[in-house]
């Protein structure tokens, strides 16, 4: 043994072998074997609002028609009654709509659906809101005889709706007075709780006291009831009898009963300002429609 060899068993290493390569070429080497391959799933928008889970006991959601109305305006459109009757009447069956009964509140009227309202074909109309500065010797009452006239004549060709006025004036009161066939707002400027100012100018008998003045500015009980009086004064330049008064009520009778309370006769009433209007450029005895805007200050007060 040579030294060479013997270094090599020493040592644990092979022995180079003197066998010829070949010259085959060695086989592919095969890959791990992987798990399946994680494919993205592309979901189409058109797929899932195609596809909508329905829930139970939901009716399908009918889609919206241009001019549909709800069943409750319509009617009051039509100057039947207010929303809020209409409602009563809707949920008592009074209502059909091309001739089925609807009890469903929020029933959206379609054009051309026929509403019949206990018995009634209904007709829709378009609001109007006329403004009089009225006289004397007429009055909103239809009860008093053919002594007086009625302010509905001050307002005759005004238009072809059926209007009233909002509130009572009786023969002697002067100044605004608002007809609408809005059964809504004419509902809405009757309440009390209505926080609408309204202004008049009273003519007393006598002149007022000024601690009745003040009296009544910390507001008083009529039949009952409290009423909140906002400002009253005396008006610059004139008798200390011509009396400013501002509150909230739409009732001129509760003007006249504040200062008879205190044991004054009131000699004339006129209404100067309602709910923001005014007499301005409206002589006694004419009538003019409310602009757009005004319409929309009446709707928000």
């Amino acid at each position: 043994m040579n030294n060479k060899e013997g270094n090599n068993k020493r040592s644990g290493a092979r022995p180079t072998s003197s066998r010829p390569s070949s010259n085959k070429p060695k086989p592919a080497m095969q890959k791990r074997a992987q798990g399946p391959k994680k494919v993205k799933t592309i979901v189409k928008v058109a797929d899932t609002t195609d596809k909508v889970e329905k829930k139970p006991n939901q009716a399908p959601k009918r889609p919206k028609v241009k001019d549909e109305i709800r069943l409750n305006k319509y009617i009051s459109n039509s100057g039947t009654c207010s929303r809020r009757d209409a409602d009563i009447y809707i949920q008592s069956g009074n209502v059909k709509v091309n001739g089925i009964p609807v009890t469903e509140m929020g029933y959206m009227v379609k054009p051309g659906d026929v509403v019949n309202f206990d018995g009634v074909v209904l007709t829709p109309e378009k609001k109007v809101y006329i403004l009089l500065n009225k006289p004397k010797n007429f009055t909103t009452a239809l009860d008093e005889g053919q002594e007086f006239r009625n302010v509905l004549e001050l307002v005759k060709g005004s238009t072809t709706s059926k209007i009233a006025p909002i509130g009572r004036m009786d023969k002697n009161t002067t100044g605004l007075l608002l007809f609408t066939n809005d059964t809504d707002m004419i509902r809405k400027f009757t309440l009390p709780s209505q926080k609408s100012s309204k202004i008049y100018q009273v003519s007393l008998d006598k002149n007022l006291k000024f601690e009745d003045l003040e009296k009544i500015n910390k507001g008083l009980v009529l039949d009952g009831h409290r009423v909140y009086v906002e400002d009253v004064s005396y008006i610059d330049g004139e008798a200390k009898s011509e009396i400013g008064i501002q509150l909230r009520s739409a009732n001129v009778k509760v003007v006249r009963s504040i200062f008879e309370n205190f044991s004054y006769d009131v000699l004339r009433i006129d209404r100067v300002a309602f709910a923001g209007l005014t007499k301005k450029n409206l002589p006694r005895g004419n009538w003019r429609l409310l602009t757009e805007q005004e319409i929309i200050n009446l709707k928000n007060v």
